[in-house]
């Protein structure tokens, strides 16, 4: 968390859009997961800041209920994140050790993946120099082509002494697709490189692959999004909501029939209507994509985002609630009960992950639960 996003957390200033996450439910998802993960174990993935939603408070929080392995994707995650957590946790960096980074590693007790040769190869002779080999793990690329070793590569590592690698993982290309045949065909890979590392546990199911059945488990499985609360199976979302997304009113003004809203004048009213102007934009990660297309909610009733979302504010059409329903000040709901991630990420033409990420640090920011 940010030193903006703490002052923001710390009072209540109005005017100020609030994004509200439920680490209760955090953590919840994480124990049904663990769940329907056993006999395999539960990492959590805290990446990019916990999927924008705070890692400070998100980590301690799943530390506190049992998690004891993490994942970051860089060295600099995974430093603010041992200071978080303490000694205690395994935190593991997916994308390895940049050249000159081995001593950072070390020193903050974090574990790298290791993705290709030249970083095995380092990774060995860091630990020749420590006087016996370090921890890692290896990602094996079983068929996406963006990280780690190809199969055979990977196999031949088997065979260094001075390589410790504890855990094997990949990453499916297409688990949200539970009848696409490169699953199987992933699966099959990592099984076959496994069969050269018997002291090494497995790991290929993140949020999507752990529905995609118990063969795809292994040892560890590693989700994130789901924790989130973005919906990681067909069907019905079984994972709790996590966040609200709520903006204020700036303004209201009535306008005529025939008048043009916003920059490019791409919405024009049919009618007489009530426009209130909501303080948040795409500066706060809402996407412009969402332009004259989404809607914003209050006490169940959609008001629909009227022209183009700005840097600092969106407008929408009121004209659907009585007058007098809406002054600034009164905060309607982005993401929330009527509204859930996912289905504003599909309004934008994007995914629930990349919406998360993208939410700005000019919230005031409100954490429930979680001991807090």
């Amino acid at each position: 968390m940010g030193a903006l996003q703490r002052t923001l957390a710390a009072e209540h200033l109005g005017g100020t859009a609030v994004l509200t996450v439920d680490l209760d439910a955090i953590v919840a998802n994480w124990r049904m997961l663990a769940a329907r993960a056993r006999p395999a174990d539960c990492a959590a993935v805290v990446k990019a800041d916990a999927y924008g939603l705070g890692a400070a408070a998100v980590a301690p929080a799943l530390a506190a209920a049992g998690c004891g392995q993490f994942f970051v994707a860089h060295l600099v995650e995974g430093v603010a994140l041992r200071r978080v957590l303490g000694a205690g946790p395994e935190i593991l960096v997916l994308h390895g050790p940049a050249p000159g980074a081995a001593p950072g590693f070390a020193a903050h007790r974090l574990v790298p993946v290791l993705n290709s040769l030249a970083q095995a190869a380092a990774w060995a002779e860091f630990g020749r120099a420590q006087g016996a080999p370090l921890p890692a793990g290896l990602q094996v690329d079983t068929g996406m082509a963006r990280l780690g070793l190809p199969a055979a590569q990977a196999a031949q590592l088997a065979a260094r002494p001075d390589l410790d690698i504890r855990l094997l993982l990949s990453h499916l290309a297409c688990a949200d697709e539970v009848g696409h045949p490169a699953n199987a065909a992933q699966l099959a890979v990592l099984l076959e490189v496994r069969r050269h590392f018997p002291g090494a546990a497995a790991s290929l199911a993140a949020s999507f692959g752990m529905f995609l059945g118990p063969a795809y488990h292994l040892d560890l499985v590693r989700p994130g999004a789901a924790l989130y609360g973005i919906n990681p199976a067909a069907g019905a979302n079984p994972m709790r909501p996590v966040i609200r997304l709520q903006a204020p009113v700036v303004q209201v003004r009535e306008i005529p029939a025939g008048a043009a809203v916003g920059y490019g004048h791409t919405w024009r009213a049919g009618a007489p209507a009530r426009i209130a102007t909501l303080g948040i934009g795409y500066a706060d990660g809402l996407p412009r994509a969402l332009s004259n297309r989404a809607g914003a909610w209050l006490g169940g009733v959609r008001l629909k985002l009227v022209g183009r979302v700005s840097m600092d504010s969106i407008t929408l059409d009121a004209s659907a609630v009585p007058e007098g329903a809406l002054a600034p000040g009164t905060l309607l709901d982005l993401i929330g009960p009527d509204c859930d991630v996912d289905a504003v990420a599909a309004e934008a033409g994007t995914v629930g992950y990349e919406l998360l990420t993208r939410l700005g640090d000019r919230f005031q920011r409100r954490y429930r639960g979680g001991g807090l």
